[in-house]
């Protein structure tokens, strides 16, 4: 699935990115809400990982997604 995709279905998304980041409260992906580089930031700012390593744990969850 490709992000635009998964913008476009945030909603339903945001229950599969709370079950892979745990760390991230409703409210962060509210904040989110659908754009790519904010998911990055607040993976990167909760889980104190560098920015590399979550620009890959996005790309993972946009190849994974099923929303």
């Amino acid at each position: 699935m490709n992000w635009d995709q998964i913008k476009g279905k945030w909603k339903q998304a945001k229950g599969q990115a709370l079950q892979k980041w745990g760390e991230l409260t409703d409210d962060d992906l509210d904040v989110v809400n659908g754009r790519r580089e904010e998911l990055v930031g607040k993976v990167q700012e909760r889980y104190g990982i560098a920015k590399a390593e979550a620009e890959r744990q996005v790309t993972e969850f946009e190849t994974s997604c099923r929303c």
